[in-house]
């Protein structure tokens, strides 16, 4: 699998210079392939509230083309992914302490063949996350780190190969995803994946877009188990360019932050986010 992989990252690169080149940018504006709106690992802006934790989640971060080649029916994209998302705890007098951050970083690489108003093509990544709990988990009245569970390195690398389908605002995509550096043991090396998201353009208000996604992951520790993350919501703007989205979601399954990875959580959340 892993040269599986590393040989379709070459075969991308190489076929940079066997597209019919009309147009080549470098740091275009926009993206190429945009994020899948339900995914966790994607970069935004913005804060969700967890209604039943009493916990806030941090979203900052960016994901920008580099270079792009196009023609008339066709795009390829090369670009990079910077972004954290932190739990933090919501207390008395607007106080927030961080209780743990996730770092992820990489490169991508994008194509898709535009056919009128469909398009189909993948999503490739080769990328790094880490975690890290923080002062935010540690119990200064005992002097121990809350709940017994001290940090630990969590820390792995590696490759993401998305396919999508869209038909009009509809797209959807299944792929996996290869570790082939993870740290603790005992974490499978292959993730897979599936998921929608859908843009209501037909809204009166052409500014003004609900939008419904699900992602779903099959991943394993020991055993197999899935995680969910349900949204719906409203996005101002046009669905397909930067925007300001307001959102409901519920996710499901082990913890999406490292340093939790091994804990079962299931909650709501309310939010907004910037697209990029």
């Amino acid at each position: 699998m892993r040269k599986f992989l590393a040989g379709l990252f070459m075969l991308i690169l190489i076929s940079a210079t066997g597209i019919s080149q009309t147009k080549t940018e470098w740091f275009p504006s926009g993206l190429n392939i945009k994020p899948f709106t339900a995914n966790i690992l994607e970069a935004r802006d913005g804060v969700s509230y967890l209604t039943n934790a009493d916990k806030l989640r941090l979203d900052i971060g960016t994901s920008t083309d580099i270079y792009r080649i196009s023609n008339d029916n066709s795009v390829l994209s090369f670009g990079a992914d910077l972004f954290t998302f932190t739990r933090l705890r919501s207390e008395n007098n607007f106080r927030f302490p961080v209780e743990t951050i996730d770092y992820f970083f990489g490169l991508n690489s994008g194509y898709k063949i535009i056919d009128g108003d469909n398009e189909y093509g993948f999503r490739f990544r080769f990328s790094h996350i880490s975690a890290h709990l923080v002062d935010g988990r540690f119990d200064k009245s005992i002097g121990d780190w809350m709940n017994n569970y001290p940090p630990f390195v969590y820390s792995r690398e590696f490759f993401e190969l998305l396919p999508f389908y869209q038909i009009n605002t509809f797209r959807v995509y299944a792929g996996m995803t290869y570790l082939i550096h993870v740290i603790p043991d005992g974490i499978g090396k292959e993730i897979y994946q599936a998921g929608f998201d859908y843009y209501f353009t037909f809204f009166p208000v052409k500014s003004i877009v609900p939008f419904a996604a699900d992602d779903f992951k099959l991943s394993q520790i020991g055993s197999y188990f899935g995680n969910n993350i349900f949204m719906a919501g409203i996005k101002f703007g046009t669905y397909n360019r930067k925007g300001f989205k307001i959102y409901y979601s519920y996710t499901s399954g082990k913890s999406i932050h490292g340093e939790l990875y091994n804990l079962f959580e299931s909650y709501s959340s309310i939010g907004f986010n910037f697209d990029l």
